[in-house]
C-alpha cells in the first residue's frame, strides 16, 4: 500500500491538519467508481491511529443494548453486505460561491465527491440486534476516535434512516480495507446525505430521543439564509443539513483548456441525492441554448452519480460551457451561485461553469 504521503502528493491538498484534499476533476471521471487514493478526504481533526486488534464498538441508549463487539465479532455475527454508493461534502463546489461573496471553509472546487462500492454490514442490523424498536422521533448518534477541539467527533441521523438497508456500517471500499483517511477500521456510510453524517473511525453509537449534542451536529453544517452572518446566525434557527441537493459538474475540460475548433467532448458527473437524474442540459454558450448529453448509471444503484457525456462543436473564441441536470421530480439547479449563498458556503449546486478558449 502507498503511504499517506504517496497519496497526498496525488490531490489538490487544501489543508494538512486537519488533512482536507480533493481530486483533480479530470481525474473524478476516469472511473464510475472512484479510486480510495483519488477519493475526496475530509477531516476535522487528526487521523487516529487505530489497532484493529483491539477496536470495540459500543452500542447502547434508550431501550437497547448495551453490546460490545469486536472487528471479528462484527463481521462474523451479521451478514455482509455490499452499497454502491456517492459520498459527497456539504462544502463541495463551494468555490463557487466564494466568487460571489467570502465564505468560511476549504475552496473546494467539485472533487469533494466521490463514488465506491462499500462492503460492511447494515446498521439495521446491529441495531435490531441490540433491541431497538421502530419509532418515528428517536435519532443514532455517533461517536468517533478522532478529536475536534480536543472533543470526539460526534453526529446523529434520524432512526428511520439508520434503519435502511442503504445504512451500513463498513469496513471496506472497492474490495480493500478502508484507507486510515477514509476510517480504517470501521466508518458510517449513510447514501444520499452529506458526507459529514458518514463519520469514520467509530467508537460508539448510542440510540436516544434528540438529535446529538456535539458541535458538529448542533452548531455546525447548518444552512442559512444569505442575510445570515457568522455573527448574527443562530444554530438553532438553521436547517440541518442532511439529504443533499441537485448538482452536476464539468469534469473535463478543465477551466482554462485551451481547445481546438470543432468537435469537443464534455464529460462530467450529476447527483440527485436520494432521487434519480433523469436528463443533463449542457451548453457551449453560457446557457444560451443547450443541448441534451448521454447518461450511464448503473442499474440497482440508486444513491450512485450519473456520469454524462456529450460532444459540442465549438468555434473559435473564448467560451463558456455550462451544465444544469433534471431530477425525477422534474427540478433543475439555479441558474447562479448568487442565489444559493450562504456564509458557509454550503450545498453549491448552481449550474457549473467553465470558461475555455477555443481556436
Amino acid at each position: 500500500m502507498s503511504s499517506l504521503a504517496e497519496r497526498m502528493a496525488r490531490l489538490i491538498v487544501h489543508g494538512e491538519r486537519p488533512y482536507n484534499a480533493e481530486p483533480p476533476l479530470d481525474r473524478l471521471r476516469m472511473r464510475y467508481r472512484t479510486a480510495a487514493e483519488d477519493f475526496y478526504v475530509r477531516s476535522h481533526g487528526d487521523l487516529p491511529e487505530i489497532d484493529p486488534a483491539t477496536w470495540r464498538l459500543s452500542i447502547d441508549g434508550a431501550g437497547v443494548g448495551p453490546l460490545d463487539l469486536s472487528l471479528a465479532e462484527l463481521r462474523t455475527r451479521f451478514p455482509e453486505a455490499t452499497v454502491t454508493a456517492t459520498m459527497q461534502c456539504a462544502g463541495n463546489r463551494r468555490a463557487d460561491m466564494r466568487v460571489v461573496a467570502p465564505v468560511s471553509g476549504d475552496p473546494w472546487d467539485g472533487g469533494a465527491i466521490g463514488t465506491a462500492d462499500w462492503t460492511g454490514i447494515r446498521l439495521g442490523d446491529v441495531l435490531r440486534a441490540a433491541g431497538v424498536t421502530p419509532e418515528a422521533d428517536l435519532h443514532v448518534a455517533f461517536e468517533s476516535h478522532d478529536l475536534v477541539e480536543g472533543q470526539p467527533y460526534g453526529v446523529s441521523i434520524p432512526l428511520a434512516k439508520a434503519l435502511a438497508d442503504e445504512t451500513l456500517l463498513a469496513f471496506a471500499m472497492n474490495g480493500a480495507p478502508l484507507l486510515p483517511e477514509h476510517g480504517f477500521p470501521v466508518r458510517a456510510v449513510v447514501p444520499g446525505f452529506a458526507g459529514v453524517r458518514s463519520p469514520k473511525w467509530l467508537k460508539r453509537i448510542t440510540v436516544q430521543d434528540h438529535p446529538s449534542t456535539n458541535p458538529m451536529q448542533a452548531d455546525d453544517y447548518k444552512l442559512f439564509p444569505p442575510d445570515v452572518t457568522a455573527e448574527t446566525a443562530d444554530p438553532a434557527k438553521g436547517h440541518t443539513i442532511e439529504t443533499m441537493p441537485l448538482n452536476a459538474a464539468i469534469c473535463e475540460p478543465a477551466r482554462g483548456a485551451r481547445l481546438k475548433a470543432g468537435e469537443t467532448t464534455v464529460r462530467g458527473y450529476a447527483i440527485a441525492g436520494d432521487r434519480a437524474v433523469v436528463r443533463v442540459d449542457v451548453s457551449g454558450d453560457g446557457g444560451r441554448s443547450w443541448h441534451q448529453a448521454r447518461l450511464e448509471h448503473e442499474a440497482g444503484a440508486p444513491f450512485a452519480w450519473t456520469f454524462w457525456e456529450i460532444v459540442l462543436d465549438l468555434p473559435s473564441g473564448e467560451r463558456d460551457l455550462a451544465v444544469r441536470a433534471w431530477d425525477s421530480a422534474g427540478q433543475t439547479q439555479p441558474a447562479r451561485p448568487d442565489e444559493t449563498w450562504n456564509f458557509k458556503g454550503y450545498l453549491s449546486a448552481s449550474w457549473h461553469r467553465v470558461r475555455v478558449e477555443v481556436a
